[in-house]
């Protein structure tokens, strides 16, 4: 595993309604990609390899257009490590979640 992302999605919406649907649609679209995630109440962390993440990343946006939103906003921070491994999200937060 030599990537880690954090990405928040902030697609336009009506409503906070509206806004948590399509959210909750690129959530269980990360979640579906088998790989290590943890869902926080700003942003959602993945871990694995860096092309794999940069694709789940461009795909993100693209479900939230699927989804209804006319346009969309993500913030992104990357650590990436080409020859070696990034730092994993259970030894970053696990001992704050206890």
């Amino acid at each position: 595993m030599n990537a880690s992302v954090a990405i928040q999605t902030l697609p336009e919406a009506k409503n906070d309604e509206e806004l948590i649907r399509i959210v909750d649609e690129v959530i269980a679209y990360i979640k579906s990609t088998g790989l290590t995630c943890y869902v926080g109440p700003f942003e959602t962390a993945i871990e694995g390899d860096y092309d794999e993440l940069m694709d789940i990343v461009k795909e993100c946006q693209h479900i939230a257009i699927r989804a209804g939103a006319p346009s969309v906003l993500a913030y992104i921070k990357v650590d990436y490590r080409p020859e070696g491994e990034v730092l994993t999200i259970d030894r970053k937060v696990t001992k704050h979640h206890q």
